[in-house]
């Protein structure tokens, strides 16, 4: 069984504490994205939908009310803008880390661990299958993202074409979500106190299958 500390309320205050401080909010945003892109278990899904929901409450004062008057709340244009360049440039990164420090990184034990084995198998195939647009399809697979864009660099694909391919699937996918939940941050947190109890399960599962998966993989390279 779940706390009861899990609920609706302690979810949006942790949230509201939030939304008149967006200097911090653009901060976070940047970090936890380059996280995200290094393949660090941080979902960048998840930093979108929570940023979103920080704009709402910070566009709905009588609901969520502001510490003082004329406090400055979190901007959806400029929160859909800091998202959006965060992901780019994080994506960019580890593109050109894969350009220029290819040759070092195959012989690394990250490299080893994050890319090289069956996820690379599936990166060539994608290669090999859809061309320079795989660049795009990694941007839309999690646990690929970082091993894709690292392998775009690696296996020579030209940055003009990487930053165009990225750049569209970037600027459909992350501002369009920030914006939603934005706007109708409302059915979204009714929907998680509906549903606490399945959000917090498949969060269990979720945690449990990639600490198993970690461990597994840890035996596979030690015996290796």
């Amino acid at each position: 069984m779940l706390p009861t500390e899990f609920s609706q309320e302690a979810l949006m205050t942790f949230f509201s504490q939030y939304a008149y401080q967006p200097g911090y909010v653009y901060g976070f945003i940047v970090v936890f994205m380059l996280a995200s892109s290094f393949g660090f278990p941080v979902p960048e899904e998840l930093v979108l939908i929570s940023s979103g929901l920080v704009a709402y409450m910070a566009h709905h004062p009588e609901l969520y009310p502001p510490p003082y008057p004329g406090a400055e709340g979190v901007d959806v244009i400029t929160l859909c803008i800091v998202c959006f360049m965060a992901v780019f440039c994080s994506d960019l990164l580890v593109y050109l880390i894969g350009k220029f420090f290819g040759a070092r990184i195959i012989k690394t034990k990250f490299f080893q661990k994050q890319v090289a084995g069956k996820g690379f198998d599936t990166i060539n195939s994608w290669f090999q299958k859809y061309g320079g647009l795989a660049c795009g399809i990694f941007r839309f697979t999690p646990g690929l993202r970082f091993p894709g864009h690292l392998s775009c660099g690696l296996l020579g694909i030209p940055v003009w074409k990487f930053m165009l391919i990225d750049t569209i699937a970037a600027g459909f996918s992350v501002p369009t979500q920030v914006y939603f939940v934005a706007n109708y941050g409302g059915i979204v947190l009714d929907k998680l106190g509906e549903f606490k109890l399945i959000v917090g399960s498949v969060l269990l599962v979720v945690g449990l299958i990639w600490l198993i998966r970690k461990i597994y993989l840890k035996n596979v390279r030690k015996n290796a």
